[in-house]
């Protein structure tokens, strides 16, 4: 375990563990205080960001990273369309720049991080109606499924899962795989490692998960598949990558995943980092076992994907 990482467990336990043992969720609290502590990483060299925050850009309403153009630097062929964490109610795109920038990076890959509604403002399947609805635009304006890659951390990994299952229910061409960090998948919380697990978490506490679920989820059980795609069959399902830390409340919601998807026959990488913290990857690129666990990434990324021979631009794609 690396200083850096060691000092970032210290902040979390600090500054955000005792937020998560109130009984009770301040939603606009954590909206505030998420945004006064957002880092933004400088865009990377050669490449652009596009933001697409306007009411007409729905349903890709985010951020596309695309590198500019130059002779010797061939454009990305693959696309990653990203669902950013925050339990469904908080973060956004801008939030989590800092995974998406170096995964983007790492990979060669254009991104699109998707900026979904959130709850309580709108409440489950709102976030899922607009992951399905990004993914299938990717797909009219042109870019094969064989060429995206569907991604996301907590509970945009479990969004991520869920919209890989949405989509194979739908008949919908499947993208190439899905990535998952520390992926929020039982929002009933049955998970063995929120019992064994709470006080070593330095970020959650393991009461705090059940009461998150209900600013979502609402009137709708919590073993709803398209909410808790723990509970969904998973047979079908293109190739994952997941990666979730030893001391997690929520690995076994990674763990369970990945057994479920095997017995199914889905291909799966499945890794537990030593005493990493929950969705350790948006600490890159000041952490080293977020830039390596990014690395993996990125290289699950290419080795699943099928470049296409042009890659539409993100304007097309947004104007249709």
């Amino acid at each position: 375990m690396s200083w850096q990482s060691a000092f970032a467990c210290w902040f979390l336990r600090r500054q955000f563990y005792p937020q998560t043992l109130s009984p009770t969720i301040s939603v606009e609290h954590a909206r505030k205080t998420t945004a006064k502590r957002i880092w933004s990483p400088r865009v990377p060299r050669g490449w652009v960001l596009r933001e697409q925050y306007g009411i007409d850009d729905a349903p890709l309403r985010g951020e596309w990273l695309e590198p500019l153009a130059a002779p010797k630097r061939p454009a990305p062929a693959r696309t990653i369309l990203y669902f950013h964490g925050g339990g469904y109610y908080f973060c956004s795109p801008r939030s989590h720049r800092s995974l998406v920038f170096e995964l983007a990076r790492r990979a060669n890959v254009r991104t699109f991080s998707l900026d979904y509604r959130l709850a309580p403002e709108h409440r489950f399947p709102a976030a899922l109606d607009d992951s399905v609805a990004a993914y299938r635009q990717l797909l009219a304006a042109g870019t094969p499924a064989e060429s995206i890659v569907i991604a996301g951390d907590s509970a945009g990994g479990g969004l991520a899962l869920a919209t890989l299952v949405a989509l194979r229910d739908a008949g919908d061409a499947l993208p190439a795989g899905g990535l998952l960090f520390s992926p929020w998948t039982d929002l009933a919380a049955t998970g063995e490692t929120i019992r064994t697990n709470d006080g070593i978490d330095p970020m959650f506490s393991g009461p705090a998960i059940a009461r998150a679920a209900q600013v979502y989820l609402g009137d709708t059980p919590a073993t709803h598949p398209y909410a808790s795609p723990l509970y969904a069959g998973l047979h079908g399902l293109p190739p994952l990558f997941v990666q979730a830390g030893s001391t997690e409340v929520l690995l076994d919601d990674a763990r369970r995943v990945a057994e479920r998807a095997r017995t199914a026959g889905v291909s799966v990488e499945f890794e537990i980092w030593p005493n990493m913290p929950h969705a350790w990857q948006i600490f890159a690129p000041f952490i080293p076992e977020s830039r390596k666990a990014l690395d993996g990434a990125a290289a699950f990324v290419n080795q699943v994907t099928v470049p296409c021979a042009s890659q539409p631009s993100s304007e097309t794609s947004i104007a249709l």
